[in-house]
């Protein structure tokens, strides 16, 4: 009967801490703005992670600088822009097509090309192997052995 008052206890005390967290600021436009930045921007702590997503605290404290920022009155792309030239591009979600990131964006197209040219090559290669002929004695000898494990078996 405790152990169940208990669980009750827990689970109630579980649901009334498991609100929404508010916005940092009360101003509906302005969390709209830093939350659209904070999707395109990266953790640079995460794997894979935005802004928006991770709960990492250099993550928040980023998102928070977005947020200063923009209520400062900087527009978004300076505020991109800040952060490229901060961070680099490693801090964009999905970084721009050019010399420094060619192989970031190309890369995995061209490994793709390459196993099927690799697969391709193995498989002419297989499909041009003719079979070797047996000679009379090594086919009397195939024979043989069969004929043996039958016996032994």
């Amino acid at each position: 009967m405790r152990n169940a008052i208990a669980a009750i206890f827990l689970m109630l005390a579980t649901a009334v801490g498991a609100a929404e967290a508010l916005p940092a600021s009360a101003d509906p436009v302005l969390e709209a703005r830093v939350q659209k930045l904070a999707e395109e921007l990266r953790c640079l702590v995460c794997q894979n992670q935005n802004l928006a997503d991770s709960h990492a605290e250099l993550a928040i404290d980023l998102k928070n600088q977005v947020r200063e920022m923009l209520q400062a009155g900087k527009s978004e792309k300076e505020v991109v822009d800040y952060m490229v030239q901060r961070y680099g591009d490693f801090v964009l979600y999905r970084p721009p097509v050019k010399m420094t990131t060619l192989l970031l964006w190309g890369g995995p197209f061209v490994l793709f090309a390459g196993g099927l040219g690799v697969l391709f090559i193995n498989l002419r290669r297989r499909r041009n192997v003719a079979a070797v002929p047996l000679s009379a004695a090594e086919h009397d000898a195939a024979l043989r052995l069969l004929e043996e494990k039958k016996e032994g078996a």
